[in-house]
């Protein structure tokens, strides 16, 4: 009797900021791997989610988003996610196709005409590497169904793409049919992971994503991308739980009392919400203690590159 074999290998997402690639990741895996907030860009570094379907394990590489750069920040993000792409067995292009469709009928706001020209620069940007990739059209809830055909023949006529996909990462709309896909395309391979990992991201790390997110919901239009969160402590508790320490950093002394809120009550709830979620991830007590610092220049420490993946020397 012939033993089954098994497949696995790698799923890059990628995708202009906002195109719901957080969404779309947690959504296959079935789990939270990644953060999700309403700000675009939230995704600073590319997070490893593992999915199963059948005899397949899909490691889908969840990337920032891959925009025009500014900072040594923006320059990082978007190469750690071309770079996702370049090492994938499998590339998946995530297109808004609201923002698409608004931008062909000339109703596109200012953010839904960069997402567009974001859009564009991927394709380029595939063309340049002779990749091609999935494409896959989100968002697509509502839409008439002569409009998503539109869009997708003008974004499959550039010649980048293998298949489209139509889905809502949202709802769960054509969401298996592309994980079937995806599993079937997946090299014949032991698995890298666990069958029980839904994640590859160390403890320290998620927790201090899950604050950060925290943060963008409760503060997303006083406190722009102005915030970074560290795990200073993460120890075992007596209760079998885990007392986790984090430092957040804003870098203006204006900032840490848009953080603190009156009477501190801003930073308890940031506290008691990433409390309570990461008490249901690590399925044990857990006793957090925040505290808010300024540092100017956070955005420009070799250290906090090395702990996210990305490269500082860009």
């Amino acid at each position: 009797m012939s033993e089954q074999k098994t497949k696995a290998g790698f799923a890059a997402v990628i995708g202009a900021p906002n195109a719901g690639k957080s969404t779309l990741v947690n959504r296959l895996v079935g789990s939270k791997v990644s953060i999700v907030t309403q700000k675009v860009q939230t995704t600073r570094f590319p997070v490893r989610g593992v999915a199963m379907h059948g005899d397949a394990q899909i490691v889908l590489v969840d990337t920032p988003g891959i925009f025009t750069p500014r900072r040594r920040l923006d320059r990082a993000m978007v190469r750690s996610a071309w770079g996702a792409g370049e090492g994938a067995d499998v590339v998946v292009h995530l297109v808004d196709v609201n923002g698409e469709i608004l931008v062909a009928e000339g109703q596109a706001k200012a953010g839904e005409k960069r997402s567009a020209f974001d859009v564009q620069s991927i394709v380029d940007g595939l063309k340049g590497a002779g990749t091609k990739a999935i494409l896959v059209l989100n968002k697509i809830d509502g839409m008439k169904r002569e409009k998503l055909l539109g869009a997708s023949q003008t974004l499959f006529e550039t010649g980048v793409y293998t298949e489209v996909f139509m889905i809502s990462a949202l709802n769960g709309s054509g969401v298996d049919d592309l994980k079937a896909r995806l599993a079937e395309l997946m090299p014949e391979s032991p698995w890298l992971y666990p069958e029980d990992q839904s994640a590859d991201i160390p403890a320290r790390l998620l927790a201090a994503e899950i604050t950060r997110e925290k943060i963008y919901l409760r503060l997303h239009e006083e406190l722009p991308y102005a915030a970074s969160v560290e795990t200073t402590s993460f120890t075992e508790t007596k209760d079998g739980g885990s007392r986790i320490e984090q430092t957040i950093f804003v870098e203006r002394e204006g900032q840490r009392p848009i953080v603190l809120g009156k009477g501190g009550q801003t930073l308890k709830w940031i506290g008691e919400a990433s409390r309570t979620e990461l008490t249901e991830l690590f399925d044990r007590p857990i006793h957090l203690f925040l505290h808010v610092k300024v540092k100017e220049n956070w955005a420009e420490e070799r250290g906090s590159y090395s702990d996210w993946g990305l490269d500082f020397d860009v």
